[in-house]
């Protein structure tokens, strides 16, 4: 028995239905300890222990012991050891295997946009060139004009075939992967832990899109530290995706009569983005020494700094003067979740539901809800 598969699946179950470990041991009749190492998948468990623990989290065993998809296509990058890599790997595999499900019983599945979208990139571009290149190509195939800003990426991904995942992991090391289209795919997951700002998880969403259109051939699961110069190349794709070089060089000399703080924090309302993102692109132009002009501005005009965000990751610390303590940054002006909300898979599931393709209770499962909260998200579609 693959210890791996039965602790996600005893993790991914008891989650769903909302119980403690120590509920579920108590059930089982065995103690906390025995269960604890069983779902952290350091001890083998018995059939007897397993068929016990099955039937008081009210499933079958064979639901203990499938193993899920087990990507091989996978951009997975961290800035941190993590611990939990298996298990999120683990499940993505599942929740990429319900979403194809979905789409094939209900025959939903919508067109990637992006295929072949390396042959349309020149030979002769490489580094930043390339993703300057790559960011303005990507809008056109998306159909975007020049000066239209992307008011909710969440849905553009998902409109052009990308399966997008928000996950909440308590990170500040992981901001998100992405699956090719060759395993089960495409597909961006992000953290959306509530820490991180929702700028930076439409900024993470634009990075991943950036890879899957740059990197397709890095895609390797067993490989596991940073490619600098691919990260930097998505950085800089995902910035000229969200905020393309005409439209941004326009905003800028349109608001030249304003200070520097406002001029900064009125691009990023119209961009939807990350003020240090904004501060980046600026900086391209002007110099690294906007960094503590804008933070002493900023410190002026509102009385405290900004703290230290991780977006982008391009940037030294020692531009910041507010002190070594302030590691992370409260989004000044910051937009709300709503920006980023995934909505495909709700209504693959509710559609599901109501054509009688699937049960409730599954409908649930792949929500990662108990029925409970099913019932009532169901009893509040109109």
């Amino acid at each position: 028995m693959d210890n791996l598969v039965i602790s996600y699946n005893l993790h991914r179950i008891r989650k769903n239905k909302h119980l403690s470990q120590d509920a579920i041991a108590k059930i089982a009749g065995i103690s906390r300890v025995a269960y604890r190492s069983i779902e952290a998948g350091s001890s083998s468990p018995r059939v007897s222990t397993l068929q016990n623990l099955a039937s008081a989290l009210d499933v079958k065993l064979v639901d203990l012991l499938t193993p899920v998809k087990a990507l091989k296509n996978v951009r997975y990058r961290s800035f941190k050891r993590m611990n939990s890599r298996d298990s999120i790997l683990i499940d993505v595999g599942k929740w990429l295997d319900d979403y194809n499900y979905l789409e094939e019983i209900l025959d939903q599945k919508a067109s990637y946009i992006f295929t072949g979208f390396q042959d349309l990139l020149p030979q002769d571009l490489v580094g930043e060139a390339r993703s300057k290149y790559a960011a303005q190509m990507a809008r056109k195939v998306l159909g975007l004009n020049g000066n239209d800003s992307i008011r909710d990426i969440a849905g553009l991904i998902e409109d052009n075939g990308i399966k997008l995942y928000p996950i909440k992991l308590v990170s500040d090391g992981f901001f998100g992967l992405s699956v090719s289209e060759y395993d089960g795919g495409p597909a961006i997951v992000v953290n959306v832990w509530e820490r991180i700002s929702v700028e930076r998880w439409i900024f993470s969403a634009a990075h991943e899109l950036g890879h899957l259109l740059l990197h397709l051939d890095s895609y390797d699961v067993d490989q596991v530290t940073e490619d600098e110069s691919q990260e930097d190349e998505a950085n800089v794709f995902a910035s000229y995706f969200l905020m393309p070089e005409d439209p941004f060089n326009s905003e800028w000399q349109e608001t030249a009569g304003l200070d520097l703080v406002e001029r900064v924090l009125k691009l990023k309302s119209i961009f939807n983005v990350s003020y240090r993102t904004v501060l980046y692109r600026i900086s391209e132009k002007l110099g690294k020494d906007i960094w503590p002009r804008f933070n002493m501005a900023y410190a002026g005009k509102y009385g405290h700094c900004l703290k230290r965000s991780e977006e982008p990751m391009a940037l030294n610390p020692s531009y910041f003067h507010c002190g070594p303590e302030m590691l992370r940054a409260n989004e000044p002006e910051a937009i709300s979740h709503r920006n980023f909300v995934e909505d495909h898979l709700s209504r693959l599931v509710r559609l599901a539901v109501e054509t009688e393709k699937i049960s409730l209770g599954r409908g649930a499962e792949i929500l990662g809800y108990d029925l409970i909260k099913m019932r009532e998200i169901v009893s509040s579609w109109v």
